[in-house]
């Protein structure tokens, strides 16, 4: 699994950005006046921004289709595909994709659009603001080979945002478990919502159990955290601090992408 990161992103210790996309049709936050050209148009201003910078990979999500849903309507599935198709001229870095928090509508997604990578809560039990939450890794990795996309790294988040675990084992057991059974391409560790940084003790309790596997930070990296984090973890993944004022719903400042961008190199020696 090791191999098949580190061929993707070619470097170490990669950054991967979100590029948020407006609330899609169908959830309360969409903006029919703007539609979907505004959608198009703002995830391509974002797009532009984050590869300027020199991100290492992107990854375009649903997160302003709050409240959140454990399985997704199919409306949105499709509008993010058509989306993500009409920008795929613009993408020059590996991309990835996450539609929350349904396993099944994110493999169908990055099938269909060609993602060299998705991410999403795969494995656990927990109880959430979007009720219980019951993922089932067999089903989703079995449905990613029947869609022919054996090759699309499949990215864990074993510790849910917005929930809490019913499993009463450490992170790091959870983790070793999980690297045993689902066959991640990598693990990541989150904080407790978006923008929350994820404890730099549970990165190194899992990167211990877990030397030669990929474990990446999902949440809350900084500017002035950056350097510590990417000290434990194989690379993260960054979102609100990359926006305006670090706003996750603002659009992507290009000053701190590309100010964030240095402070990563640096720490990772580049």
């Amino acid at each position: 699994m090791e191999e098949r990161f580190k061929a993707l992103f070619g470097v170490n210790k990669p950054v991967i950005a979100m590029v948020h996309l407006g609330a899609l049709p169908g959830s309360p936050l969409f903006d029919s006046n703007n539609g979907l050209h505004g959608i198009i148009e703002a995830a391509r201003s974002d797009l532009e921004a984050l590869q300027t910078a020199g991100v290492d990979a992107v990854m375009f999500g649903n997160e302003n289709d709050r409240p959140y849903e454990l399985r997704v309507d199919p409306a949105s599935t499709a509008t993010a595909a058509y989306v993500i198709g009409q920008l795929a001229k613009d993408i020059k870095v590996p991309f990835g994709v996450n539609m929350l928090w349904d396993p099944m509508a994110t493999i169908a997604l990055g099938a269909a659009t060609g993602a060299q990578f998705v991410r999403e809560i795969f494995t656990g039990t927990y109880v959430s603001d979007m009720g219980h939450w019951n993922p089932n890794a067999g089903e989703a990795m079995r449905y990613r080979d029947r869609l022919g996309r054996s090759d699309m790294l499949l990215f864990y988040n074993i510790s849910a945002e917005f929930a809490y675990s019913l499993d009463r084992r450490s992170l790091s057991d959870r983790a070793r478990s999980t690297f045993f059974s689902s066959i991640p391409d990598a693990i990541l560790v989150s904080g407790q919502i978006t923008g929350e940084a994820a404890p730099l003790p549970d990165l190194k309790a899992v990167k211990d159990v877990l030397p030669n596997t990929p474990v990446l930070a999902n949440t809350g990296v900084k500017h002035e955290t950056v350097k510590d984090v990417l000290a434990l973890a194989d690379g993260c993944i960054v979102g609100s601090s990359l926006k305006e004022n670090g706003d996750t719903w603002k659009a992507v400042d290009a000053l701190r992408a590309r100010d964030f961008m240095v402070k990563a190199k640096n720490a990772r020696g580049i």
